[in-house]
């Protein structure tokens, strides 16, 4: 399709966002001879800003300040992505999915799409696996699709349907999200039944492919609880989902799991397990990592466990509207928290390369070589600009390294506010002391902020780290912070501003950062 006939492509439906009313100018236009390029973020923007120089037009649809996990994509963007000859996007499920199936539903079938983080590899970057710290006390439960679903035509695009269909029990259970404000959506009520009339649409959780979520579980009276998911698979939005499998899972809710009646089942009482469905195979099941660490997974069909509700984990609903669904507040509820604030969804490694400088210039050498293909012409540019940034960002690379050099052994310990810098201690001799993320089921007790004050304490850390765009999040940090006569710092993940308005400025600040707060 030519520029000139993308105008109308733009009003189709990508997810579900409808695109409508096609008025105004996209940022992205026809008719230039400036190779036009989208990107996911405004981190990529740059990048190909520092390598394409003046032969591009580049646009990212989340904007400036905005995060990428949770930017909802517009009109605007889909138009912009209509218009693009080239799309950078960082995925390893990095963004929010509808801006993937925004990109994936609007781009010309001519255009060429590029994921960083997965195709950097051929460039020497290094990937390490999101390594998640249960922390927890009882076990941390999630949902899992596990594979891409090729088999059935599935993309990055598609959609994996996880229903509940029947709950037994001697109570009600619910699966919720709280978001990073607070907000609560309820995914699984068994309070008000499951109807098949509609599909089971008010009681569907939807993922990707080959990912998993986190998950907050409530049950409002102890006993042996099970719960029946039905697993579909929608590869495309026009499309019937194709039915997978239909499996029950068991719960000991504040009882001996003994009560369950199984005998020899597995007792699923710490780390991390997702109910999960396996896409190779079409089937229902458990995946279980008893450390909690991502590395030793035991895959279990569900009748062959037991998932361990412990009476410890008996809490009161919090005050608050968001949490009325669970009953009044003080009402006692068994509940397996989340752990992770807001949603979640993610695969199986850290999409956030670019923390390791290295990793970095292998973004540069994957665009300098993508525009290169799509525009032979400025194929001596694209080269000349790319190896003048790499020569910088080696640099840069040095700077860091021996900037945080000057921070003392026992006191490169990050404390911040989102998973995001797991990379940034690989590469640089940190070490991630934890993450701030309240949960439900402890929001309106002391429990985590003594938690948290004592891990300041042990550490002796001498500041904690919040990233600018998110400090409006963290206000258990904050005020633990103070309390403890602790600095709080800035420490930048994936967006910029004037203190660091482009991806070198950014790690350079970082560096000056954490040697100014941890240094001696």
């Amino acid at each position: 399709m030519s520029r000139a006939g993308r105008r109308t492509a733009a009003c189709v439906v990508a997810g579900s966002l409808l695109l409508t009313g096609c008025a105004g100018e996209p940022a992205l236009v026809a008719g230039t001879d400036r190779l036009q390029v989208v990107t996911t973020t405004v981190l990529l923007r740059d990048l190909v800003r520092q390598v394409g120089g003046d032969r591009v037009d580049v646009v990212s649809l989340v904007p400036d300040g905005a995060d990428p996990h949770a930017h909802e994509p517009t009109l605007r963007d889909a138009r912009d992505v209509v218009y693009a000859d080239v799309a950078f996007s960082n995925y390893a499920l990095l963004e929010e999915h509808a801006i993937i199936r925004t990109l994936d539903a609007n781009l010309p079938p001519e255009a060429v799409s590029v994921s960083l983080a997965e195709e950097s590899v051929k460039y020497a970057a290094e990937i390490i696996p999101l390594v998640e710290d249960a922390g927890l006390d009882t076990i941390w439960l999630g949902l899992r699709a596990h594979g891409d679903g090729a088999q059935h035509g599935a993309t990055r695009t598609s959609q994996v349907l996880l229903s509940a269909t029947d709950a037994t029990g001697p109570g009600d259970v619910y699966g919720y999200l709280t978001g990073a404000f607070g907000d609560t959506d309820v995914y699984l009520d068994s309070s008000d039944g499951f109807d098949a009339a509609t599909g089971y649409r008010d009681d569907t959780m939807t993922l990707p492919a080959d990912a998993h979520t986190h998950l907050s579980w409530a049950f409002t009276e102890p006993g042996v609880h099970t719960l029946t998911l039905r697993a579909r698979l929608q590869v495309d939005d026009t499309s019937r989902p194709v039915d997978l499998d239909e499996a029950t899972f068991t719960f000991a809710v504040g009882v001996d799991p003994s009560r369950a009646g199984r005998p020899d089942a597995v007792v699923l009482d710490r780390g991390h397990a997702d109910l999960t469905v396996d896409l190779g195979t079409g089937r229902l099941g458990v995946r279980h990592d008893p450390e909690g660490a991502g590395h030793d997974r035991h895959a279990y069909a569900p009748d062959e466990v037991v998932v361990h509700v412990p009476a410890k984990a008996l809490e009161e609903v919090p005050a608050g509207p968001q949490f009325a669904f669970l009953g009044r507040p003080g009402t006692p509820v068994h509940q397996l928290p989340q752990a992770v604030l807001g949603k979640h969804v993610h695969g199986e490694i850290d999409p956030h390369l670019w923390q390791d400088v290295r990793n970095g210039m292998a973004y540069v050498q994957l665009i300098r070589d993508t525009l290169t293909a799509a525009d032979p012409a400025g194929a001596r540019d694209y080269r000349g600009r790319a190896s003048a940034y790499l020569r910088e960002l080696e640099q840069v690379d040095t700077y860091v390294r021996d900037t945080l050099a000057q921070v003392p052994p026992e006191r490169r310990h990050l404390i911040t506010t989102h998973d995001a810098f797991g990379y940034l201690a690989h590469a640089y001799g940190l070490s991630v002391a934890g993450f701030v993320t309240p949960n439900p089921s402890t929001e309106s007790s002391m429990a985590d902020r003594r938690r948290l004050a004592q891990t300041i304490r042990t550490l002796e850390v001498p500041a904690v780290f919040l990233e600018p765009n998110l400090a409006a999040r963290s206000s258990t940090l904050t005020e633990v912070a103070a309390e403890l006569g602790v600095d709080v710092c800035r420490l930048y993940g994936d967006t910029f501003d004037d203190d660091a308005p482009d991806y070198a400025a950014m790690m350079r600040a970082n560096a000056d950062e954490i040697r100014r707060c941890l240094g001696a």
